[in-house]
């Protein structure tokens, strides 16, 4: 089995703008496993689904010690690169945040998402706050883990008000959080192609698009040089559908 420094590498290495890494988001070690044997080249939690698995609220609703055992887990079932959605780190402060992301890499974990949304708050953090918090994350879990730093500016603002000033936003933030060690970038919730085009332009690390229902497909989002595509909360959605039906069918009969 690789090493995780090489599981890090390897993930790495899979972010090609214009080519991207798919991550067909999981949950537990059993959906881990079945992505994992259908071609999957490296694995990725979504915290809305594991928060959802196991009864629990998105929005770090999910105790932090249960977010790791899950993390562990995950990764002893399988071979493949695991990066984990770890939502703020479970703390505001930037020594908090630090001391948590160094326990998901003891994990085995290789990367994780950390997003600059307030965690159970209203807005943003300023950019010198999160770049303070991705800072300090970065020299806990040294040069190799991959920290996919989350902006929330497109998911906080309805799509018909995404416009250029507030991809100038995003492109303010990359900037700092590269700077701060971020090794990619995520925007969830842009789907306006032109506006991706410019982001991943601009951007000095690698470029994350989430797929929804309605949104462009990947084709389209490889061709403006997104390096990554994820699926969020939506394959757990569509399997806990396919639950649902299935159990109304045996008690219909």
């Amino acid at each position: 089995m690789p090493s995780q420094s090489e599981k890090a590498a390897l993930f790495a290495a899979l972010h090609r703008p214009g080519d991207p890494v798919i991550l067909y988001n999981i949950w537990d070690a059993g959906s881990a496993r079945a992505v994992a044997e259908a071609g999957a080249r490296a694995l990725a939690t979504g915290s809305a689904s594991v928060a959802a698995a196991n009864g629990f609220a998105d929005g770090e609703g999910l105790p932090m010690a249960a977010a790791l055992d899950n993390a562990a887990r995950i990764v002893a079932a399988v071979e493949l690169p695991v990066t984990v959605d770890f939502e703020g780190g479970y703390a505001l402060a930037p020594e908090g945040v630090a001391a948590n992301l160094k326990r998901l890499a003891e994990t085995g974990a290789i990367g994780c998402n950390f997003e600059d949304q307030v965690v159970g708050g209203e807005g943003l953090h300023m950019i010198p706050d999160q770049v303070a918090r991705i800072r300090a994350a970065r020299e806990a879990v040294g040069a190799d883990f991959f920290i996919n730093a989350r902006t929330d500016i497109f998911l906080q603002a309805k799509p018909d008000t995404h416009d250029d000033a507030k991809v100038d936003q995003a492109i303010a933030r990359v900037d700092a959080y590269a700077d701060a060690g971020a090794s990619g970038f995520f925007v969830p919730g842009l789907a306006n192609l032109a506006l991706l085009e410019r982001v991943c332009a601009a951007s000095p690390i690698p470029v994350n698009f989430m797929a929804f229902p309605g949104a462009p497909s990947a084709a389209e989002v490889a061709g403006v040089g997104v390096a990554r595509i994820s699926h969020g909360p939506f394959p757990h959605m569509d399997a806990m559908k396919v639950l649902t039906a299935a159990a109304r069918e045996i008690y219909a009969g």
